[in-house]
């Protein structure tokens, strides 16, 4: 599913701030392919007005939505390692109540309506990519996750979700452990740590997504 791509000039900003957070990657030993995972019910279907990057504000309003602070950084590779530019990442994910931007989202109710819960990044010539969000939350039968979605020239070339390291629940989370590789799990299971020099507790968490795909797509 794709819809049109907006690109405020928030993200130009945000974009800048995020780029100080990569750190360089050394040569890829042992490239592993980001394993493809399911869209789930709750892909937005009514995406907001706003659609940037920053999804802890809603274009102009000034209360931020609720949750801990996490700046998302990455990479989007080609199969051999290379940049994929001209990437459209997009991200989605429930709130700090546990509702998704969806009608039928379970504590729809009580969803935070400060939060923008669905986000796009344009890759440059890097391949890298940035938001700010929260750190995931579970609800119930589902451990805490983010969505990812990586589209090119109107194709979809992954969905996948990204996991949080460490979290007692993905070994009850039914689709983490259908991954029966610790490999392919340990691809989209990520640190959150804590964001160095940062006074209110912001964490950061580096996702780069390996995509089956060839450099002449780029």
């Amino acid at each position: 599913m794709q819809s049109q791509l907006i690109l405020p000039s928030r993200r130009l900003f945000l974009g800048a701030f995020g780029a100080s957070l990569f750190t360089t990657r050394g040569l890829f030993a042992e490239l592993v392919q980001t394993p493809a995972q399911t869209e789930g019910p709750f892909f937005p279907d009514k995406l907001p007005l706003d659609t940037d990057n920053d999804l802890l504000i809603i274009n102009d309003k000034l209360t931020p939505g609720v949750g801990e602070i996490t700046h998302v950084t990455g990479k989007i590779l080609d199969a051999k390692g290379n940049p994929l530019k001209n990437a459209v990442v997009e991200i989605w994910q429930c709130d700090a109540n546990g509702a998704y931007l969806h009608s039928g989202s379970d504590n729809g109710g009580k969803r935070d309506g400060n939060f923008q819960g669905f986000g796009r990044f344009l890759t440059g010539s890097t391949g890298e990519y940035y938001f700010r969000t929260i750190k995931p939350v579970p609800y119930p039968q589902r451990t805490p996750h983010i969505h990812y979605k990586v589209l090119k020239g109107g194709k979809e070339l992954l969905t996948t979700q990204l996991y949080v390291e460490g979290h007692a629940g993905n070994e009850k989370d039914f689709i983490w452990k259908g991954l029966r590789d610790e490999k392919l799990r340990d691809a989209i299971t990520v640190d959150f740590a804590p964001l160095k020099g940062s006074k209110t507790g912001e964490l950061t968490a580096k996702f780069d997504l390996v995509l089956g795909v060839t450099p002449e797509m780029d």
